[in-house]
């Protein structure tokens, strides 16, 4: 068979970039190109409609192939390797030991203990932690509320010259969450001294923890936790090497544990641009060894856009983090079980999560390609763009002194609030949506019962040595007005009101029912009523709280003010929608409008204060 080397569509002209936005502006006949078309993001720099070829061309690091300094297409040579991590609180070691076992039966390749307080640290009880556990071939990690030196004595005799783990000594983070320490800061740089100088015989087991994740968990945007990650680790670099441990054995001691939330191609972008940024700092101190500015990465599922209510939903969101992190070249992986913010995990919880990194492996071959992003104009491009607005707070930062003097200065709890005060915002007002919690609620589902703990975050610290960062999920407002609504033992019961114009009622009907849904008040839909009459009239017989008037603006002009008189204060009412005479129907009593700019978190607050100073009404049927 003769080999045809004809190139497909040469007989189509190329079409210059031009051209394109000349056509694109033809479409827009007349609007904004800038203002309809170009993304500005909340991270500091704009994302275009499409991108070519031409915008790779400014990009210095494509032809580096994975592996290659400085490591943007990752660390590894062959294949997408990452290791599928589960946490285990270990209160009792031969419990923890049993579950260890039985995890890494099922797939699971790395676990992180979580030492409890009464857990004491000798080679024996790390030996029983460990029983069964072949060492060489599972990555193991730990976490201790604090005594990290004895627990590196503890391990030294059973640790392997090949074994991989970690353990996550970091009190530039704990200062950062808690606002103290339980030794000074200089002396945490001692211990971690003290760690690496111990452990120095076992290359692959890292001693010391850059949590990233804090600053996702607490609003921060994706450049704001990639600079503060960079600012943490080239702290660690400055103060270990000025100890004289050199910065070779520094780097290689240093893991990054990083959320990896909701926003996909972004969330990729950052763990590559991370690699990017980490080997030129790295390189900045003079290793004896390129591959010292390697970036160890753990991700973890982001806490902050996980909610109580709809908890299913977690399953669909740590899906696509799970990608994120994947697809960025992660070195291992936690995804969080998705009832974790509410009560203990259980066994089938945990089984999802775990299954849900195997089916990357096993059915979705993840592991199987090197940097499968490597390319996209799109992804190369957010790299960049997350890279350069990363380094340039990173360069603000070191202006200042290092990370340590910023945070002493509260630049970094400045940024993280603003941020997190936008993200707060944008959940109030819906722009940023929680599917089950702040849109389209299942107004039925009553949670409280299934309750066993909700994961609290410190938010009255005392005795700081400075601000904290302050931790918490975007839901938590929400939820604690719905619960508010399920513990009260009265639900509000709001009557839609529908009448006239048919697109208009029923498109309004809907956008109210799902407003209100958010507080868990009972929605009592209709068809529609001939009259505004007729409409009070059952809304009353139904003991209705609220009552909303769902019609066309035009129709509001007499029909509000009716709907008024006739209720005679007996529920509230409330217009769906924002009519231009909107002034003059409050200047005739009617007082309560809601729409698509409504802020629905404030307005629902305000209407729960009012439900419960009114006199208690008789109850109706339905």
């Amino acid at each position: 068979m003769q080999k045809n080397n004809t190139k497909l569509f040469s007989d189509f002209p190329p079409v210059s970039t031009e051209e394109w936005i000349e056509k694109i502006k033809t479409d827009l006949k007349g609007s904004d190109f800038e203002k309809k078309l170009v993304w500005r993001t909340g991270e500091g720099f704009n994302v275009k409609p499409f991108y070519r070829e031409e915008d790779l061309e400014q990009l210095m690091y494509l032809d580096a192939l994975p592996g290659d300094f400085p490591f943007v297409r990752g660390n590894a040579v062959k294949n997408n390797v990452w290791h599928i991590r589960q946490e285990i609180t270990v209160n009792d070691v031969k419990e923890a030991n049993n579950k260890a076992l039985e995890l890494l039966s099922k797939g699971v390749t790395s676990i992180g203990f979580h030492l409890e307080e009464n857990i004491s640290f000798t080679p024996d009880s790390i030996n029983a932690l460990l029983s069964g556990i072949d060492i060489e071939k599972t990555e193991i990690n730990f976490e201790a509320k604090n005594s990290y030196n004895k627990l590196i004595d503890a391990l030294i005799p059973v640790l392997k010259p090949n074994t991989s783990g970690s353990v996550n000594l970091d009190p530039l983070g704990n200062l950062t969450v808690t606002g103290k320490v339980c030794f000074t800061i200089e002396e945490g740089f001692d211990f971690a001294k003290e760690l690496i100088e111990k452990t120095t015989q076992f290359k692959e087991f890292r001693v010391i923890g850059v949590n990233a994740k804090h600053f996702g968990n607490a609003g921060s945007t994706i450049v704001q936790e990639l600079a503060f990650a960079l600012s943490m680790g080239a702290e660690y670099l400055s103060q270990l090497t000025d100890k004289g441990i050199t910065a070779d054995d520094v780097a290689g001691n240093i893991k990054f544990n990083f959320s990896v939330g909701s926003n996909y191609f972004m969330e990729i972008a950052k763990l590559r641009a991370a690699r990017l940024l980490w080997a030129k700092i790295v390189e900045q101190y003079s290793p004896q060894n390129k591959e010292a500015g390697t970036m160890c990465i753990h991700c973890e599922t982001s806490e902050w856009n996980k909610t109580i209510y709809d908890p299913y939903v977690n399953l669909l969101r740590t899906q696509t983090e799970a990608m994120s992190a994947v697809l960025g070249g992660t070195h291992s992986l936690t995804i969080l079980p998705f009832d974790i913010f509410y009560k203990e995990p259980d066994e089938f919880s945990e089984r999802i999560a775990r299954n849900q990194q195997l089916l990357l492996k096993e059915e979705s071959y993840f592991d199987k390609v090197e940097d499968a992003s490597a390319g996209s104009y799109y992804i190369e491009n957010l790299t960049d763009s997350i890279a350069s607005e990363a380094w340039k707070l990173f360069v603000e930062i070191e202006d200042k002194g290092g990370y340590l003097k910023a945070l002493k200065e509260g630049f970094v709890q400045q940024l993280v609030n603003e941020s997190a005060n936008k993200k707060r915002k944008a959940v109030a007002t819906r722009r940023v949506n929680l599917l089950g919690t702040n849109e389209y609620p299942n107004i039925t589902e009553q949670v409280s019962s299934n309750i066993k703990r909700i994961k609290e975050y410190d938010l009255k610290a005392e005795d700081t040595l400075v601000e904290p960062i302050q931790l918490f999920r975007g839901a938590n407002e929400y939820e604690a007005l719905r619960l508010a609504t399920e513990n009260s033992g009265k639900q509000p019961k709001v009557f839609m009101l529908t009448f006239g114009n048919l697109a208009m009622r029923l498109a309004r009907s809907q956008f109210s029912g799902n407003f209100f849904g958010c507080a868990g008040y009972r929605i009592i839909n209709n068809i529609g009523f001939d009259s505004v009459e007729k409409g009070i009239e059952e809304a009353k017989k139904t003991g209705a709280d609220i009552v909303v008037l769902c019609s066309s603006d035009d129709e509001y002009t007499e029909a509000a003010p009716k709907a008024l008189e006739l209720l005679k204060g007996e529920a509230i009412l409330v217009v769906a929608g924002a009519p231009k005479n909107m002034d003059e129907l409050k200047a005739k009593g009617v007082e309560h409008f809601i729409h698509i700019r409504s802020n629905v978190l404030e307005t629902l607050k305000m209407f729960n204060e009012e439900l419960t100073q009114r006199p208690a009404r008789r109850s109706g049927g339905h």
